[in-house]
């Protein structure tokens, strides 16, 4: 008799089963596994896969690489299956192999997300593997949704489509960046961070700037971008002065806010310690509230990160150059090319995902004292 030791090997058992058994297309002339001897091969390689994970289990990381392996070669199967004439007239046969897949992309992953190893460089390697494994499966989804269904491209276009009109206008791409991220978002996000900094201080400094200043930015802070972008425009004109002003303004407060918080983080204890010694109030600045307060700093560096960017682009659909990232997403969408759109649309966000991701380290290495980075023994 045999023990049934990991359901996600059965479940994908069963779906190798039931894909070699329906057909392939829902077409009159439909085509089947016998049609694509190397489908079928697939399919039972699948198949022979979820039996041993069934019977076995994954009880090393070892075999649930090996797993991953498996399931590459079967989505690469699949995905040639679609480029051959299958797209659009897929049926329930070909979902079967799809489920069958899932089943064993989930358990692998799963496993790996549970490696635990002393030595760092592979936890390390296995910490960035999960999240990249799930992001291509994700794409690989999407993929097979959009192509087998016959999705139309101006609804939703495939990845594939995607990243092939993304490489063909890395020109267009690297120019819309530059006006974009590297003249309005980078200097207004320097700009707005520092005056909100320095505005923090003063406002620490002045009291009554507390009473008066921190109402007027909390009204300014909630101005809808849609109304500030066409007023910055006018001011500063259409190039990217008008969007970097835009960022200042949404970058400003946060940091503001962020920075009273954390100059006020400081322990009573310390306090009284640096009073003793007879320190001045620059002296307790510098030298204890400005470390108590740089968990808060960062957050908010990184809330502008992300915060930049969505202000630049939304800034550019009221007026700009004919560059950028906000006035390329605005003219394709009437011109109704959403594969550029959604190319421009990946470039943002890994710009974004980038800018944060250079704040998060940062804040690491400045702030490793803090006890939410300290190793846990």
């Amino acid at each position: 008799m045999i023990r049934v030791r990991d359901g996600f090997g059965l479940t994908s058992v069963v779906f190798a089963v039931l894909a070699v058994l329906l057909p392939l297309s829902s077409a009159d002339d439909g085509m089947s596994w016998t049609d694509r001897p190397m489908a079928l091969a697939a399919a039972l390689a699948l198949g022979i896969t979820g039996v041993i994970v069934a019977w076995k289990g994954l009880r090393q990381i070892a075999w649930a690489m090996a797993v991953v392996v498996v399931v590459s070669m079967g989505a690469l199967v699949a995905i040639l299956l679609l480029r051959d004439g299958l797209a659009g007239t897929v049926s329930w046969g070909f979902w079967s192999y799809i489920f069958a897949l899932w089943a064993l992309v989930w358990r692998s992953i799963a496993e790996i997300a549970g490696y635990r190893s002393v030595s760092k460089p592979r936890q390390r390697l296995a910490n960035l593997f999960v999240p990249a494994a799930f992001g291509l499966w994700l794409l690989f989804i999407w993929e097979m949704i959009c192509v087998g269904f016959g999705v139309p491209g101006v609804l939703l276009p495939p990845p594939g489509a995607i990243f092939i009109k993304l490489f063909s206008s890395l020109d267009i791409l690297w120019d819309d960046f530059v006006q974009t991220f590297v003249k309005a978002v980078i200097s207004g996000y320097i700009m707005g961070c520092g005056a909100g900094f320095i505005a923090a201080i003063l406002v620490d400094r002045v009291p009554f700037l507390k009473r008066g200043l921190l109402p007027l930015g909390n009204m300014v802070s909630a101005l809808p971008i849609i109304g500030v972008a066409p007023i910055m425009v006018m001011w500063f004109g259409f190039d990217w002065q008008s969007k970097a002003a835009v960022v200042v303004i949404m970058t400003f407060f946060p940091m503001l806010l962020n920075t009273l918080a954390g100059l006020s983080a400081a322990g009573m204890l310390e306090l009284e310690l640096m009073r003793s010694y007879g320190s001045s109030y620059w002296q307790t600045l510098f030298k204890l509230r400005l470390h108590a307060a740089m968990p808060f700093i960062f957050n908010a560096l990184k809330i502008n990160s992300t915060l930049a960017l969505i202000g630049a682009i939304v800034a550019e659909f009221f007026g700009t150059p004919i560059v950028g990232m906000g006035f390329r997403i605005s003219t394709e969408v009437g011109r109704m090319n959403v594969d550029m759109v959604w190319a421009e649309i990946f470039i943002a966000a890994l710009a974004g995902s980038t800018f944060y991701g250079v704040m998060a380290v940062l804040e690491r290495s400045i702030t490793f004292w803090h006890p939410s980075y300290r190793a846990k023994h």
